[in-house]
């Protein structure tokens, strides 16, 4: 069976462009914002948008663009580590679970994995936040560790079916070490869904991270960050609702990119997914 065309991938196409105007948005914002982002200004409080301040100002005079383009570093930056903590850990457990002959060590892990899904983001941030006090490392770390079991359970999950294969039953019986199997036919079969989890799961980090920060356990201040964008506006949402539909929306089109994107990646990448009229 043959993959979809990549340029009648409309999933894909729609991701990209707002995962890369994201991304763009952050790299220009190292570079360049019309305002200082945490500069306090009274004079021109509340404004709304115009030609000198394209989303308007907030109860601060504080230019809400500019913060909008900060905050999209601090979210990519969730995003990259908490993704990257959860695939580099809970891939290795999930392959070493499936590729390991003893039955008790795959049981471990696997029941470890169901007692971290009992602890969702949001619950191992308000405990981080108790020991260690709320910051975006704990943010990152808690997204990162509740993560974990969903990598794992994909990775174990495709191993178990590439170790079926003929190719990895001759190699087995060619004397390969196991890690050489897990490196040289495991990996690059389980690569495309690993890919496409990442994407699904950078969409969550970002929801998680605004979340965190709306309820004060994420980015502290004055460092921009779309959930506590979120929250200092909600008291202004019956006079000024744009300062709750500017940081929402860039929440939602976030998400909606990552998730497109994974979508698209698993239609590319899936070798059973027939081309559609």
């Amino acid at each position: 069976m043959s993959r979809r065309p990549a340029h009648t991938n409309i999933p894909l196409t729609l991701g990209l462009i707002l995962v890369s105007s994201l991304v763009l948005m952050a790299m220009t914002s190292w570079l360049w914002t019309p305002y200082d982002p945490i500069l306090v200004d009274n004079t021109p409080r509340l404004l709304p948008p115009s030609t000198e301040h394209w989303c308007g100002t907030d109860t601060l005079g504080r230019d809400v663009f500019s913060r909008l383009m900060h905050g999209s570093r601090t979210t990519l930056l969730v995003g990259v580590v908490s993704v990257g903590v959860a695939a580099l850990v809970g891939v290795p457990l999930g392959v070493h679970a499936a590729m390991s002959r003893h039955r008790f060590l795959e049981q471990l892990v696997m029941r470890t994995n169901d007692i971290l899904l009992a602890f969702p983001a949001l619950l191992l941030a308000i405990m981080f936040a108790a020991v260690f006090g709320g910051s975006t490392t704990m943010a990152m770390l808690a997204i990162g560790i509740a993560t974990i079991p969903a990598f794992a359970r994909l990775a174990r999950s495709g191993t178990l079916h590439v170790m079926n294969t003929d190719y990895v039953l001759a190699a087995r019986v060619a004397g390969r070490r196991p890690w050489r199997i897990a490196l040289s036919h495991v990996l690059p079969n389980i690569a495309g869904t690993v890919i496409v989890q990442s994407s699904v799961s950078f969409g969550m980090a970002v929801l998680a991270e605004a979340g965190l920060s709306y309820l004060g356990l994420g980015t502290p201040p004055p460092t921009p960050s779309w959930g506590r964008m979120l929250q200092e506006g909600q008291d202004y949402l019956a006079t000024q609702p744009l300062l709750v539909l500017f940081p929402g929306a860039a929440v939602a089109l976030a998400v909606l990119g990552f998730n497109l994107l994974g979508d698209g990646a698993r239609d590319l990448l899936d070798p059973r997914i027939d081309d559609r009229p």
